[in-house]
């Protein structure tokens, strides 16, 4: 068991035991020029679970990624809003004139963002190819300089800029994001 985290920058040394989901998203990160940080951890299925991880990866706005849809699973979104944050989907919904959002079933996560529960990132949209994710972030992470997620993959955690996120990332795989109000 890793007890010590140990923050590094950019990519892993070797990719032995990594998924190639994971490398995927260091692949795209590096051909963007975006500049990241990254710690690697026992895996990490809840905020709480994250407590350490977030002290190595100060000063960023740790994030919590909810995976959503509409009654009709028919629209799904991407809500990234800060770890102590609560949300209440009435008031989401609103905000987005779609029905009530709830959370999306686990093969709608796999299918479209190639994640698994507790790997839920917006990294993940770079497999969303067609578009079936709608990216929500609450206003307070824009606020932030840094921010963290997984790189699709919840053993290892990453740090990077907002505005690489906003300017570079999304553009590049071809998403936009919608501003709500938590």
């Amino acid at each position: 068991m890793r007890t010590e985290l140990i923050l590094q920058h950019g990519r892993p040394c070797d990719n032995k035991d990594r998924r190639k989901e994971e490398m995927a998203v260091y692949d795209l990160l590096d051909s963007l020029q975006i500049d990241y940080d990254r710690v690697d951890h026992e895996a990490a299925f809840t905020m709480e679970a994250c407590e350490k991880v977030d002290q190595v990866l100060k000063p960023a706005a740790i994030c919590k990624n909810l995976f959503l849809c509409n009654g009709q699973k028919t629209k799904f979104y991407m809500l990234m809003i800060l770890a102590d944050k609560k949300f209440k989907t009435k008031d989401i919904s609103h905000q987005i004139n779609s029905s009530r959002l709830s959370f999306a079933p686990e093969e709608f996560m796999e299918k479209y963002l190639k994640v698994t529960p507790g790997s839920v990132s917006v990294m993940g949209l770079m497999n969303d190819n067609h578009n079936q994710v709608t990216l929500l972030v609450d206003a307070d992470v824009i606020q932030s300089q840094y921010f963290g997620c997984h790189p699709c993959i919840n053993t290892s955690s990453i740090r990077l800029k907002i505005d690489d996120l906003l300017h570079k990332f999304l553009p590049a795989v071809q998403h936009e994001y919608m501003v709500v109000r938590l």
